[in-house]
Formats: C-alpha cells, sequence, structure tokens
C-alpha cells in the first residue's frame, strides 16, 4: 500500500510539472503582477478626482480682475491656474487653441457672471471647474452662468467616443504585433524578417485607422471633424503601439508583450485623459500621460474632433518618436541577433574542425 501511495505521489508530481513547466509558472507569476499593476493604476487614477492648477482666464476690468484672480489663485488645494486675458475674444481663441480650458467673464455692472466652458475637452473637467468657480462667487455674492463654448457632440457622451477610439487602436496595434512575433518566435532571425514584420504591420495600421475613423464618423456620427485627420491618426496610432510592441519582443521575447501591456494598457489607458482629463488626474498619471500614445492619441483626437486641430504638434511628435524608435529598435536588435547567431555558428564550426583533426 505504501509503495501504491509512493508511485501516486511520484506520477502526480510529474503530472504537475508535465502540465505547468518551470518557464509557465514564471509566466504565471509574471501575469498575477500585471493584474496588480492594473488594479493599482486604474484605481490611483480614479479613485478620487480632484481639479489641480486648471487654467482658467479671468476677464474683468481695471483692479477688481487681479483681485479676483488673485483670489482664484488662493483657493486652498490649488484647483485653478487663473491668468488675466484682456478681452472675452482672446478668452474664446485660447480656449479653441486649448491653451485654456475654461474662462470667467466678469459683469462689472450686474451679479452675474459667465463661464466658458469647452466639454468637447471633457464634460467632467468642465463640470469640476463648474463647480469651484460657483462656490467661489457665491462667497462674493455673486452668480455664475454656464457657457459651453465646444460642447460635446450629441453622439459623443462626455466626450469619451474620442478616448474609446484611441483605445481601441492601441489595443489593435500590440496584438497585431503580439500575433506576428509569435507565429513565428518573438525574436525575429533577421533583419529582413524584421521588415517584413513591420511592414505587414503598417498595412494593418493602415486598415485599423480608416476602420476605426468610418465607424466613429458615418456609421455611428460619434466622433465630428475631419475624416482624414482621423484616419491619419489611427494609423499612426497603431503604428506606434506595434512597432513599440516588436521592439520589446526583439528585446525580451515573449515577455515583450507583457512589457507592451504594462505601457499600453496599464499605465497607458488610465492616464490618457479620457475619462478624467488630465487636471483631474493624480501627480503621477497626469505627468507620465502626454508622452505615452493612448494620452497623445486621445489628445489629437479631441482636438481634430472639436478644435479645428490645433494644439496637435507636440502630441503627434510624441506618437512618431514611438513609432520610429520602436521601428529603428526592431530592425537593429533583429540585425545584432543575425550577426550574433553567425558568429556562434562559426565557432561552432571550428570546434568541430578541431576535434576532427
Amino acid at each position: 500500500m505504501a509503495e501504491l501511495d509512493s508511485s501516486t505521489r511520484t506520477t502526480f508530481l510529474g503530472e504537475v510539472k508535465s502540465a505547468v513547466t518551470t518557464r509557465a509558472a514564471l509566466l504565471v507569476i509574471g501575469v498575477l503582477g500585471l493584474v496588480i499593476a492594473f488594479i493599482t493604476s486604474y484605481t490611483g487614477a480614479f479613485h478620487h478626482p480632484k481639479p489641480t492648477d486648471v487654467p482658467i482666464a479671468v476677464v474683468a476690468p481695471g483692479p477688481a480682475g487681479e483681485q479676483l484672480v488673485d483670489r482664484l489663485d488662493r483657493l486652498p488645494g490649488s484647483p485653478l491656474d487663473p491668468r488675466a486675458v484682456p478681452s472675452e475674444r482672446k478668452a474664446r481663441r485660447q480656449i479653441n487653441d486649448r491653451t485654456i480650458d475654461a474662462a470667467l467673464i466678469v459683469d462689472p455692472r450686474g451679479t452675474t457672471d459667465r463661464l466658458l466652458v469647452a466639454s468637447g475637452g471633457g464634460a467632467s473637467l468642465s463640470q469640476a471647474v463648474e463647480l469651484v468657480v460657483t462656490a467661489t462667487e457665491k462667497e462674493q455674492e455673486r452668480t455664475v452662468r454656464t457657457v459651453d463654448v465646444v460642447p460635446a457632440d450629441r453622439g459623443d457622451n462626455r466626450s469619451l467616443s474620442s478616448f474609446y477610439l484611441v483605445v481601441g487602436w492601441c489595443v489593435g496595434g500590440y496584438l497585431c504585433a503580439a500575433i506576428l512575433a509569435i507565429s513565428a518566435g518573438a525574436r525575429p532571425a533577421n533583419g529582413a524578417r524584421a521588415v517584413i514584420r513591420l511592414a505587414a504591420l503598417t498595412l494593418f495600421s493602415i486598415a485599423a485607422g480608416l476602420g476605426g475613423a468610418i465607424i466613429v464618423g458615418p456609421v455611428l456620427g460619434a466622433v465630428p471633424g475631419s475624416f482624414a485627420g482621423l484616419w491619419g491618426l489611427g494609423a499612426l496610432t497603431v503604428f506606434a503601439v506595434g512597432a513599440t510592441t516588436l521592439a520589446l519582443q526583439a528585446l525580451m521575447g515573449i515577455i515583450g508583450i507583457g512589457l507592451a501591456i504594462l505601457l499600453i494598457v496599464v499605465l497607458g489607458n488610465p492616464s490618457a485623459g479620457g475619462a478624467y482629463p488630465y487636471p483631474l488626474l493624480p501627480p503621477f498619471w497626469r505627468e507620465i500621460g502626454p508622452a505615452l500614445p493612448p494620452g497623445a492619441g486621445t489628445w489629437v483626437a479631441r482636438s481634430i474632433a472639436y478644435f479645428r486641430g490645433n494644439a496637435t504638434t507636440g502630441p503627434l511628435l510624441v506618437l512618431s518618436a514611438w513609432a520610429a524608435g520602436g521601428t529603428l529598435l526592431t530592425v537593429v536588435l533583429a540585425m545584432l541577433r543575425k550577426t550574433n547567431d553567425t558568429e556562434t555558428k562559426q565557432r561552432g564550426n571550428g570546434g568541430e574542425e578541431a576535434r576532427e583533426a
């Protein structure tokens, strides 16, 4: 009976080792780490949104304007970053240029002021600014009438469609790259194979950008603005994420897929300014968001949709840098691997010739 128990235990342990290899166990631990990071990142970014240093213009005559700017600047927690602007026209222009997020227009002849907001840039931010300004004005026995000068489209609830569009493009980018890699080995064997993968990714990016623009534009009417602009943004976003994923895979093999998910999904999505624009996010997410593809893509998508493509140079350069860096690193690492493999093979042949001699 003891021999039977021992044999059973040996067989069971053997089955466990066969079913869950050391490599698989390490990968599962890595997935557990991604799960914890995902929960931490999203909860940390979204659990307590509050406005911090929201750029707002103040249009008021003479000393009253300076006093109001000073009062808004001294609010507890620094929710606003006020600056005096000489006219409502200039304030509206700065909102459209995405230099500021709101403007308070003071009526010197009455007690009702106007707050200009742009919900197209994020409804949650407009509402947060309205709450802060309304409370501040109430203390001065004044009232505020909110005017949405750049409203979100009727088919774009809370201006979230642009964000979800970019998230879809990002998911497509790293999934396409992952499939291209694992279909024939995570690390490209040579420079030619790396170029072929990048070429396939390019075709996929163009198709994904076109498909996304068609769905949110003509099909659903969810995101207004230039169809060609959205198509181009989609192609660039997908390629930037895909090329980055290919580069990480070339560097670290299949673990690179996990790193791409960490970078794009775990860190990039909650910091993208989608559900909560940058001034509502905690410092860490507010700082990294503009430098990652989801954040850069979301900003450009909203600019195309509601702000005539203004303030897009910086984010487009960010996406281009990810695309160029990923492409260069993928090709260089593939060529270096080819060189190392050739040298190893030559050393192996030299050893065989020596043994034969």
